[in-house]
């Protein structure tokens, strides 16, 4: 492990704990003031640090070996941590939803200043937060970069609840903590829909999305000696790495040149580089038949 990777994984390892300890203090602030809001913003937090230790524990399961049983290693390790991660956040959400819907029936009384500075100080640690997972990778990562957006949302909606405690003070308007729960936990929920989706394409091995089948078909025939390519397969190991296998039919001798052909067709021009292809001579094609009249 290099010693910027190393520095990488402290970082957040500091976010974690912070937004662990924010998460905290929102729950028990929430329960003293009566804010569903804070409570909601805190399982938001929650949710980051869940995606953060999911993505620390998955680079560090992801760089095991392959071996006998696990011929592809362990690289899918992140893609499941994330469909995990997501699947709590719908739950949770839902959760949240259904709480604030009890509430509107029965309202309880609110301490806005419990809420404002907590809230405030959600919004100082977000910031600072989604600075350090920028900084960490959010480029190259799903889960990395899942936890990113997810702090720059919870930034959104630490001022949301700000917004909301004010009005509290002021006003004494309590159902704009319930406004501010739902849109929050209506957030989580979207977000969670849009993470597992891609997470469970890539465990379904789906065809990545851009990539197009009959467009490596037509360009594959489209090669001297190829007459078609079928049983075609390709899927995704994890978010970088693709796969492709198919079997070519060709009708000449020279089936290495045209093997080499079709692999070279496919690592240029739609960057596929770990390719399986099985050539078949066509003996039904005209060209490989002796024409006797």
């Amino acid at each position: 492990m290099s010693h910027a990777h190393h520095h990488h994984d402290n970082r957040l390892g500091w976010a974690v704990f912070i937004n662990i300890l924010l998460s905290l203090a929102q729950v028990i602030g929430g329960l003293l003031s009566g804010s569903l809001s804070l409570v909601a913003d805190a399982l938001h937090n929650l949710s980051d640090a869940g995606a953060l230790i999911i993505a620390l524990l998955a680079q560090k399961i992801a760089k095991k070996p392959a071996s006998q049983e696990l011929t592809y290693g362990y690289q899918r390790a992140e893609i499941i941590g994330a469909l995990i991660n997501s699947a709590t956040l719908i739950i949770i959400g839902f959760y949240l939803l259904f709480e604030a819907v009890s509430r509107f029936i029965t309202p309880q009384p609110i301490d806005g200043w419990i809420v404002v500075w907590l809230a405030g100080l959600a919004l100082v640690i977000d910031l600072l937060t989604a600075l350090i997972t920028y900084s960490a990778g959010a480029k190259s990562s799903i889960n990395i970069r899942a936890a990113f957006i997810h702090n720059v949302s919870d930034a959104l909606a630490s001022v949301a609840v700000m917004i909301a405690g004010t009005l509290i003070i002021l006003y004494q308007w309590y159902i704009v903590d319930l406004i501010a729960t739902v849109l929050i936990s209506a957030y989580v929920i979207y977000h969670g829909m849009a993470l597992s989706k891609s997470s469970i394409q890539i465990l379904m091995q789906a065809t990545p999305e851009q990539l197009d089948l009959m467009e490596i078909k037509h360009a594959v025939e489209q090669l001297e000696n190829v007459d078609e390519m079928v049983h075609m397969h390709i899927w995704q190991l994890n978010e970088h790495d693709f796969i492709f296998e198919a079997q070519v039919k060709v009708h000449d001798i020279s089936l290495h040149l045209t093997l080499a052909k079709v692999k070279a067709l496919l690592a240029s021009r739609f960057d596929l580089h770990h390719t399986t292809i099985e050539i078949s001579e066509d003996v039904s094609s005209p060209a490989a038949c002796v024409d006797l009249t």
